[in-house]
């Protein structure tokens, strides 16, 4: 591996405690993912966010989501292939809308919560969001847990997919992430992070039930809400670094 993007979830919470938190975290990333008013966010929000991400030199993406301001748009729900593609659809024209305002780029599209793990799982799903993102512009790039089906659909479409891992949740022996409903699906200490971010630059993973996961990364999500998330992004670009992998923006092929 010769480089990779990090890249975070913003846009979701407008507390003076996150808005301080992504504030840290902006210089830290190469790409943001913005909530686009579904599950979470506003236009005001999203423009605030857009604006540090500019600043910064981050890329700027889309962060779809099921309707669920409740549940944060986490709970699986049955969902149709056509009404996840009509989702997607509404909130890239919502973020895309704002950032013409700013005359700012959407560079990629990001799924949040439970619509990202049906696109990694459901091949009709992961086919629609794909028509989507590919029938709104074909030059965005698409990120995808590494592995998942989305992966396949996305190239299918034509696009150039970012597949992720992420290095503060918990994997299945599957390749999908544990539910955060669960037990241990958020890892916890800088020790867990340094020994999981080490596994993904080396190709694998190792899933809750002991088992090794491979998988390639592009890109390497940590969460604005996971608690020390400041800390272990320092930790994950030091480490990186020391390792002799640049940290750059996602990148077409």
């Amino acid at each position: 591996m010769l480089s990779i993007d990090i890249n975070s979830d913003m846009g979701e919470y407008e507390s003076p405690e996150f808005l301080t938190r992504e504030a840290h975290l902006m210089p830290l990333i190469t790409s943001v993912n913005i909530a686009c008013g579904v599950h979470a966010g506003h236009p005001t929000l999203m423009r605030r966010t857009a604006q540090l991400a500019a600043q910064h030199g981050t890329a700027i993406g889309a962060h779809p989501g099921l309707p669920g301001a409740a549940d944060f748009g986490r709970r699986d729900r049955h969902t149709s292939a056509e009404e996840a593609e009509s989702l997607v659809t509404a909130q890239l024209e919502t973020l895309a809308t704002v950032l013409a305002s700013e005359h700012l780029a959407l560079t990629h599209v990001k799924l949040h919560g439970a619509l990202y793990n049906m696109a990694a799982s459901d091949h009709a799903v992961a086919d629609a969001v794909a028509r989507a993102v590919a029938s709104f512009d074909r030059h965005l790039l698409l990120f995808a847990l590494a592995g998942s089906a989305l992966v396949k659909s996305g190239r299918n479409a034509g696009l150039t997919v970012i597949q992720e891992a992420f290095a503060d949740r918990a994997y299945q022996a599957n390749g999908m992430l544990v539910l955060r409903s669960k037990p241990g699906a958020l890892l916890q200490t800088e020790q867990h992070v340094r020994r999981q971010l080490h596994e993904i630059l080396s190709g694998s993973v190792t899933s809750i039930e002991g088992q090794r996961v491979t998988l390639q990364a592009h890109s390497l999500c940590v969460h604005t809400d996971t608690p020390h998330a400041v800390e272990f992004l320092r930790l994950v670009r030091s480490e990186i670094e020391s390792a002799g992998i640049r940290i750059v923006p996602p990148q077409h092929a």
